[in-house]
């Protein structure tokens, strides 16, 4: 996967920190990144997003604290370190990418969020995106954008809509 680039959304994100299906994939990318046989990318939206996603976990009884506290701390340092090491890059959002965005929002009436998503994928011509929902997915294909999901690779659950009690903090 050397010279391209594999562009994480925030379910895709997530699995790195919390122990669901699809999370050894994510957790395969990351150390690929790591040894500098990958690039992984995202929007600095999905920072938030990713945050507010562990925070819900938390408060539904999904994480303890300590698991909480633990994927909390290890996101933003990770993200930092692989940023050091020129294997993460984090798109910002700029106003091009939400102008293209609006265009993605009418043509297959999806929200902002996820338009972003493809949005910005496109922008730094991603070789590859990883996303845990199935809906996102068909849509980045559709927009011809090499997708991976659940009928693929990644087996992965939406947050969404996620019913799973029992996850866990993955231990790095």
């Amino acid at each position: 996967m050397k010279d391209q680039i594999a562009y994480l959304d925030s379910s895709a994100i997530v699995k790195r920190y919390v122990k669901e299906s699809g999370s050894s994939t994510v957790r395969k990318l990351y150390l690929k990144a790591y040894s500098g046989e990958a690039t992984i990318s995202f929007n600095i939206w999905n920072i938030g997003e990713v945050l507010g996603i562990l925070g819900k976990a938390k408060t539904v009884g999904r994480l303890g604290n300590k698991e909480y506290m633990l994927a909390r701390k290890r996101f933003p340092l990770e993200t930092r370190r692989l940023v050091k090491l020129g294997q993460l890059i984090v798109v910002p959002l700029k106003t091009k990418i939400i102008k293209e965005s609006w265009k993605l929002i009418e043509k297959h009436h999806i929200c902002e969020a996820d338009a972003i998503q493809i949005t910005t994928a496109k922008h730094i011509n991603a070789t590859q995106f990883l996303t845990g929902d199935k809906k996102l997915h068909e849509i980045a294909e559709k927009e011809k954008i090499n997708s991976t999901t659940s009928t693929k690779k990644l087996e992965t659950i939406s947050y969404k809509h996620a019913t799973s009690n029992n996850l866990n903090v993955i231990r790095h």
